[in-house]
């Protein structure tokens, strides 16, 4: 029987990205997709599956609390998170409450594949995220705040001043390059910042780059 595989996560194109990246793997196959934590909740009521790939960011119910609910109903079901956050303190508490791996988005696909058949073999999987903290530090309440950014733009900042392309910054994050094409503009229009060198300083300012 092929490993039975969910998705979770609220961006329908990251959702199609994963899903080529998971087709590769001998024997698994994605059963089904949900796009907020109460929907996959009353999914894996009534779905059988093996292994959950969770995002932290959800409307309606988060990652944590989803988990936090199907671990306890579903005790042999894995869990991976996928997620943009590294904080140590929350990766932490995501081992704490069950979850068996915890990855980030920009992971290699190759990586991403590893994780999942290690995990589905009973084995854990938490990547080494320091080289993320500094990053993941500023996706902080009050940042967002301030600037009216959101997580999936700071992070294109942070890659922009890394001098990644467009179509690099498309492949790493599993979206088209449209979709960060318009992510780029709202940023651009957000922070009143029309050109790459002074996206480079604002990242360099705010300890992105």
């Amino acid at each position: 029987m092929p490993l039975r595989i969910v998705i979770a996560d609220d961006h329908p194109l990251l959702i199609d990205g994963l899903k080529k990246v998971l087709e590769e793997i001998d024997d698994a196959q994605v059963v089904a997709t949900a796009s907020n934590g109460r929907e996959l909740i009353n999914l894996m009521r009534s779905f059988p599956a093996d292994l959950v790939l969770l995002d932290l960011q959800m409307p309606k119910m988060d990652g944590i609390d989803s988990l936090k609910i199907l671990r306890k109903e579903f005790p042999k079901m894995k869990f991976i998170i996928f997620s943009n956050y590294g904080q140590p303190k929350l990766i932490k508490e995501i081992k704490t409450i069950g979850a068996n791996g915890y990855l980030l988005k920009n992971v290699p696909s190759a990586t991403l594949k590893q994780a999942i058949v290690a995990v589905a073999e009973g084995n854990s999987w938490f990547q080494e995220l320091l080289p993320e903290i500094k990053q993941s530090e500023l996706f902080t309440n009050e940042f967002i705040k301030k600037y009216k950014l959101t997580e999936r733009e700071t992070e294109i900042i942070a890659k922009i001043a890394k001098g990644l392309t467009t179509k690099e910054i498309a492949g790493e994050l599993f979206l088209s390059e449209f979709t960060i094409n318009t992510h780029r503009r709202n940023i651009c229009r957000k922070l009143n910042i029309y050109t790459p060198v002074g996206l480079l300083n604002f990242a360099k300012e705010h300890g992105l780059a």
